[in-house]
């Protein structure tokens, strides 16, 4: 289950796209939403790197961060765990 559409759902969508835009445009238009991707992407990495750089200009302590997101992410896995048994049981 993606974004809680089903397969069928999935294959109306597509034909109604192959029928308002044609079978010559779609992979025009999937360049198009790949280079958008690409380019959000890099954007972000590349404010991600900048933050990074002007936290290590500052004297910010990056072990700090670190650690705090290995606690984030541990707290996320246990949260998954405990709402995937629950999702099972339904």
């Amino acid at each position: 289950m993606f974004l809680f559409i089903s397969g069928a759902e999935i294959a109306f969508i597509l034909f109604i796209v192959l029928m308002v835009f044609g079978a010559d445009k779609i992979p025009e238009i999937a360049r198009g939403l790949g280079k958008g991707m690409r380019q959000l992407k890099d954007a972000t990495n590349e404010i991600k790197s900048e933050i990074q750089k002007s936290a290590e200009q500052h004297g910010v302590d990056t072990d700090l961060t670190s650690d705090i997101t290995k606690e984030i992410n541990k707290v996320k896995d246990d949260v998954d765990d405990l709402t995937g048994s629950i999702k099972r049981k339904f």
